[in-house]
C-alpha cells in the first residue's frame, strides 16, 4: 500500500500490555488503521487484530498473516480503480 501511494508512514509503540503498529495516511493525522498483538486475547478470540481510526475491528486472530489478509481486499479495489 506504500507502493501505490495509499500509505505514508508509520508508528510502533510497545506498550505495557500490547503492541501497536499504526499506519498514517499523513505523518500529521491520527492512524487510519492499527494492528495490535494483545497477548491476553490469545486464547480467546486471538492476539491480533485489525483497527480503524473509528474503532471498527475488521479481523482478528491468532495468526498475523491472516489477519493481514484484510488489506488484500483493498489492493485489489485499488488496482480495478
Amino acid at each position: 500500500m506504500v507502493a501505490a501511494g495509499e500509505w505514508r508512514d508509520y508508528g510502533i509503540d510497545f506498550l505495557k500490555d500490547r503492541a501497536v503498529f499504526s499506519i498514517f495516511r499523513r505523518a500529521s493525522e491520527v492512524p487510519i488503521y492499527r494492528i495490535e498483538k494483545d497477548p491476553r486475547l490469545a486464547r480467546k478470540q486471538g492476539a491480533y487484530s485489525v483497527i480503524t481510526a473509528t474503532g471498527l475491528i475488521m479481523r482478528r486472530g491468532p495468526e498475523l498473516d491472516r489477519v493481514l489478509r484484510v488489506f488484500d481486499s483493498m489492493m485489489l479495489k485499488l488496482v480495478r480503480n
